[in-house]
């Protein structure tokens, strides 16, 4: 029996098709016109690169001036170590304050939730004392750099993945616990064998959202990121285009360079980010 299409429902469709296009054709708009030169994105800037407006010069110069390679290897390195210590982290803390009451616990969970409301700008001074006081901040060194980086970028995302964590876990039954712990288990085996495979969508989550905010944390790279050689992308690409000027196809090739990485993840992850997201909402 077909399903009868109403007229509201026609609607909706039509409202988010036109929604989803005034989202992906700016990214459109943006990676076509960093296949032409300035002049001719001035000139027409919405007709599709082909012929005498297709070039190449804008990621020649992007790659022959820059080490493009060496900055992914950067931030590819600095999202992964920070997505993992995020989903370790946090996923011990929130299977602490979710499963176990001691004295403080509702207070530690409140200053968690109240965490959340200071912005990275109302702290970034003192981070970068605090770091450059342990002597790990505008180093040659290629190892502390990404630290100073990672740790505040860490500290950043732990109190989003507490919370979605921490609601997931109280939904699962405890007699599973109990059942583990009657047979033996610690409270690590606990965590590693029973809670971390029945959270598994939410752990994959968190990582994928710590990993993409990471990537594009320009504000933090500014701080400490000095050194070429130790610029993430978005820092390197951000410093390029503010050298060219006005150049927009260089521009819009840099932005290209950031952005697509980002859309290849989210198309490749996008069932673990829906899953994660819904895993939780309803339970028998």
């Amino acid at each position: 029996m077909k399903e009868k299409v109403s007229v509201g429902k026609v609607i909706v469709y039509i409202v988010l098709i036109f929604w989803s296009l005034t989202t992906i054709y700016p990214i459109i708009w943006v990676i076509q016109n960093s296949f032409k030169a300035k002049d001719k994105i001035l000139a027409d800037s919405f007709s599709l690169p082909v012929g005498d407006l297709f070039t190449l010069g804008n990621y020649r110069k992007a790659f022959g001036n820059l080490d493009i390679f060496g900055a992914y290897k950067n931030s590819i390195f600095i999202s992964v170590v920070v997505s993992a210590a995020v989903v370790l982290l946090a996923g011990m803390a929130a299977y602490a304050l979710g499963r176990y009451k001691f004295r403080g616990s509702n207070i530690l969970y409140s200053l968690v939730v109240a965490s959340m409301m200071f912005p990275v700008y109302a702290t970034i001074i003192p981070v970068f004392r605090m770091e450059t006081s342990w002597g790990i901040t505008n180093t040659s060194s290629w190892w502390l750099t990404m630290l100073s980086v990672i740790l505040p970028q860490v500290a950043g995302n732990l109190s989003f993945a507490i919370i979605v964590l921490m609601g997931y876990i109280k939904g699962l039954p405890i007699e599973l616990e109990e059942a583990a712990f009657m047979e033996g288990c610690n409270v690590y085996q606990i965590f590693f064998k029973v809670i971390v495979p029945l959270t598994m969508p939410s752990f994959a989550t968190v990582a994928i959202f710590s990993f993409l905010w990471s990537y594009n944390d320009l504000f933090t790279q500014m701080f400490f990121l000095r050194r070429p050689e130790m610029k993430a992308i978005t820092r390197l690409l951000n410093e390029l285009t503010s050298q060219e000027g006005t150049n927009y196809g260089l521009m819009a090739a840099a932005v290209t360079l950031v952005v697509v990485p980002v859309i290849i993840v989210y198309c490749f992850l996008q069932k673990y980010i829906i899953k994660g997201m819904t895993a939780g909402a309803v339970k028998g």
